[in-house]
């Protein structure tokens, strides 16, 4: 399995790099209007770096914290994913919560000590922390999708995206878990860092 998201990670991170000059499509405000199906969906992610560092986060958590495959690895990016796919078609349909940017802000952060402290939680904790963060998350792209052609194609993008995000994380976090102490760390300060920064800019 691990071998599996190891290769997937492979093919996904020099997608990523090869259409990152095109995540301006994916920005609003960017594309006169060009933001909506699929193809924009999956950029979207990359176009912001508080929801790509989460996606990547949250896969990164999971590898380096569990304890067996199944259900340890997967509950977190399960949850994430399934809630952020709520939250997004709850905005889709004007549904709303306040705060939700300073809550975008906070998942960095405790995202971030997650990865740096290696946390062990088991599945379903583990799932309803993220899932809960993943909602915020989902329904700010949703108000962006809001009322566009083929919302829920451009949703049914960004989980694609996000789903590969995680798996990236987990073959990254997998790597690390005997390699090293200091680099999952490093990149879960960095994390919780750029969410203080951002909750600084929210408050």
């Amino acid at each position: 399995m691990i071998s599996i998201l190891g290769a997937l990670a492979a093919r996904v991170l020099p997608f990523a790099a090869s259409v990152a000059p095109l995540s301006a499509l994916a920005h609003p405000g960017t594309d006169d209007g060009g933001h909506h199906g699929f193809l924009a969906g999956m950029l979207h992610p990359l176009a912001g770096a508080d929801h790509l560092a989460a996606m990547v986060a949250v896969g990164l958590w999971s590898a380096l914290a569990a304890r067996r495959a199944w259900p340890d690895l997967l509950a977190a990016p399960l949850g994430f994913a399934s809630m952020l796919a709520l939250g997004a078609f709850a905005g889709l349909y004007g549904l709303g919560l306040p705060a939700i940017e300073p809550m975008i802000a906070a998942s960095l952060l405790v995202l971030g000590l997650l990865v740096m402290t290696r946390l062990r939680l088991s599945a379903a904790p583990a799932g309803l922390l993220v899932g809960a963060f993943a909602l915020f998350h989902g329904l700010a792209h949703g108000h962006e999708f809001a009322g566009q052609p083929h919302a829920d194609l451009t949703v049914a993008g960004m989980l694609v995206s996000t789903v590969a995000l995680h798996a990236a994380g987990i073959a990254c976090g997998w790597a690390l878990r005997e390699r090293s102490r200091w680099l999952p760390r490093i990149a879960g300060a960095g994390v919780a860092l750029f969410g203080v920064a951002l909750l600084a800019g929210v408050a």
